[in-house]
């Protein structure tokens, strides 16, 4: 049953060595004795049409950019692409449509999955939204590189709407092809696995195929293009309706001037909330659908609730998107469209994955005011709708900090909620940022606390015989800090301090200079953060590893004093809570070293990442070479340049661990 399927990734993974062959059988023979599920073919999916009734259509089919006038999708066709070729497949987001492996073996798999082909029962569609970006308003914007096949109903009666990202034209293309690339669509793919299994409210990612379609891309904007390989992503979600989607009746903007496209066909924001609101809010819609003004705000108010939920959960792993744009924010409160994202690698609240963000706006620490903004953008879109009956989106930070507060309590293994807990994680961070201590591995350092030891007393019966095992736990953290010139790299600037000093000290000044410079204050901002940052590990005077000894050397202190609080002596665990702490993500440098060698025909890294994020939680002896040897062994250095930040590599806690015990 599966044999054609394991003679797909035998050719994928040609000229391997004799471990990952083993480890190829093993993956193989773990699908064939996991039971199936009940399934259906490709063909006979089931496709539900609600929103087409529900929602206006524009029903020409013609794939050109064009301004799209009362209507909430286009009718489209997927372009098709030459060779299409299977990269990578989630064997559980495929389950979600009751596909089985034994469907991912037809070539007709890869036919529907690239767009080449249409399924029978859909009608392929592309959404129209519009969105700030950036702050502004930029009127229509809408699916330039997806087309919806539709929303397939499973044996659960789940809704899971099916959705192809780079499969071509359509009226919302605007300047850009319709396609993405190689490079792109798996980072895509492997991290909306790895958010779902890392309990992230998520679109999930179901397959990925590449081509010999080539389109040109200047991947590093220095005018230096290349040629890319088009690749599709599968994406499913319940709904890809997003905020922006409220915004296609928006009036002209007083800054941009630019408005929605549906600006005279206000009646459409009535039939998108009652479509939304019946479908993925079915308890608001039963309990006040006869007082639609009350509904409306019900509805942007748990919206409100999920958003500031999502954001806690982004904070508390150290993920930052990249690009919040209101046409970025998922109305069901998942993490959507995965661009030029990171996850932290040294605790920098000023991190930046986007190179095109030069102002920071969208910086990590900025991540929840900018949520919480774009609610207050949603809110403006359903005025109309609300009027009279106003939802507290001031509740935003309270929710934002309770959900947050409630995750960090479990990855440090505190058992009950103390007001002192909120300035013991600050001080964490704060050590975590002066330290440049690595963000993840840090928690995994603090899994290797034993309770036992906390609770340690000496011959009086104080508590105070447990500094040596907080000195042990102190070494392990002090090989994630980075040495002082490490930092002082990832914190250089290209600006001459002499010159940025003047230019701050204008802007900072009543000269007329000021309002000429306004719009660069963000930018010049974080160039004297980052300038800071550089001085303070520039100091000669400063000793790293003495300077960061002491200041996690002080905060364990505190830490093991709050977790004699909850816990006591006889407590039958051995350790703080590790099930709640990733082990592994899936950061830049790694994913960057899957996509090199996908580019290059060798699809065995995508596969072998993808399995390990679906264990995030579960250690696992074999991530120091997954996250350093292997890696330096396919690519040749350590070091992989990723926009502006270098990242470096760092052994692994238990690495450390087994180091200190031999």
């Amino acid at each position: 049953m599966f044999h054609n399927l394991v003679n797909l990734l035998k050719i994928n993974c040609a000229g391997l060595s004799k471990r990952h062959r083993k480890m190829l059988k093993m993956t193989s023979s773990l699908f064939q004795r996991n039971p199936e599920s009940p399934t259906v073919s490709l063909e006979t999916l089931t496709f539900d049409d609600k929103a087409m009734k529900c929602l206006p259509i524009d029903e020409n089919k013609e794939n050109i950019v064009r301004k799209v006038e009362g209507a909430c999708y286009s009718k489209v066709l997927p372009t098709p692409i030459t060779n299409p070729q299977l990269v990578s497949f989630s064997k559980s987001a495929l389950e979600l449509l009751d596909i089985s492996l034994k469907e991912v073996e037809r070539k007709e798999f890869i036919s529907y999955f690239s767009g080449n082909s249409v399924l029978p029962g859909s009608i392929p569609l592309a959404h129209c939204y519009c969105g700030h970006q950036f702050g502004s308003f930029a009127g229509q914007l809408g699916d330039g590189a997806a087309i919806t096949l539709g929303t397939v109903i499973n044996r659960k009666s789940e809704r899971w709407e099916v959705q192809l990202k780079g499969a071509g034209l359509t009226p919302y293309s605007r300047t850009a092809d319709g396609r993405k690339v190689l490079r792109s669509s798996l980072r895509e793919f492997l991290c909306s696995e790895a958010m779902y299994y890392l309990n992230v409210p998520t679109t999930r990612a179901s397959s990925i195929i590449t081509s010999d379609t080539m389109v040109v891309r200047d991947v590093f904007y220095d005018g230096n293009p290349i040629l890319e390989r088009c690749s599709v992503v599968c994406r499913l979600a319940p709904s890809f309706i997003r905020f922006g989607s409220f915004e296609i009746c928006k009036g002209a903007d007083r800054v941009t001037n630019n408005y929605g496209p549906s600006v005279a066909h206000s009646y459409i924001l009535n039939h998108l909330a009652d479509y939304v609101i019946e479908t993925f809010y079915p308890q608001i819609w039963d309990n006040y659908k006869e007082n639609k003004k009350v509904m409306y705000t019900e509805f942007l108010t748990e919206v409100l609730r999920r958003t500031a939920k999502l954001v806690a959960h982004w904070q508390s792993i150290g993920w930052c998107h990249g690009v919040l744009n209101t046409d970025n924010m998922s109305i069901l409160g998942l993490t959507i469209d995965y661009g030029p994202y990171g996850f932290l690698d040294h605790y920098d609240p000023h991190y930046i994955p986007n190179a095109s963000d030069t102002a920071g706006r969208y910086m990590f620490k900025n991540q929840p005011s900018i949520c919480k903004w774009n609610c207050m953008m949603l809110a403006k879109s359903l005025q109309g709708l609300t009027s009279g009956v106003e939802a507290d989106v001031e509740e935003f930070d309270a929710i934002f900090e309770k959900s947050y507060l409630e995750i960090m309590r479990k990855k440090l293994g505190l058992l009950t909620e103390q007001e002192s807990d909120r300035l013991l994680v600050e001080e964490l961070l704060d050590t975590m940022n002066k330290t440049g201590a690595d963000y993840t591995n840090t928690f995994v350092c603090f899994n290797q606390l034993r309770l036992a030891d906390c609770f340690a007393t000496d011959g009086a019966g104080n508590c105070n015989s447990n500094q040596q095992h907080i000195s042990e736990v102190t070494k392990m953290l002090l090989q994630q800090c980075p040495s002082a010139d490490e930092m002082k790299s990832y914190y250089a600037t290209k600006v001459d301090f002499c010159t940025l000093d003047r230019a701050l000290e204008i802007l900072r000044s009543d000269s007329p200079l000021t309002q000429m410079m306004i719009g660069q204050k963000d930018v010049l901002l974080n160039e004297e953060y980052k300038m800071k940052r550089y001085l303070y590990y520039n100091n000669p005077e400063l000793e790293k590893t003495d300077h960061d000894n002491n200041l996690w050397t002080r905060w364990l202190e505190k830490y093991v004093a709050r977790l004699r609080q909850d816990y006591q002596q006889t407590n039958v665990r051995t350790r703080v809570g590790s099930c709640v702490d990733e082990q592994f993500i899936p950061r830049n440098y790694i994913v960057q070293q899957a996509i090199q060698a996908a580019e290059h025909g060798d699809y065995f890294l995508v596969n072998r990442i993808l399995k390990r994020v679906e264990r995030p939680f579960d250690e696992d002896e074999d991530d120091y070479n997954l996250e350093n040897s292997e890696m330096k062994e396919r690519s040749g250095e350590p070091y992989i340049k990723l926009s502006d930040h270098t990242c470096y590599l760092k052994r692994h806690p238990k690495q450390s661990l087994r180091n200190m015990l031999t």
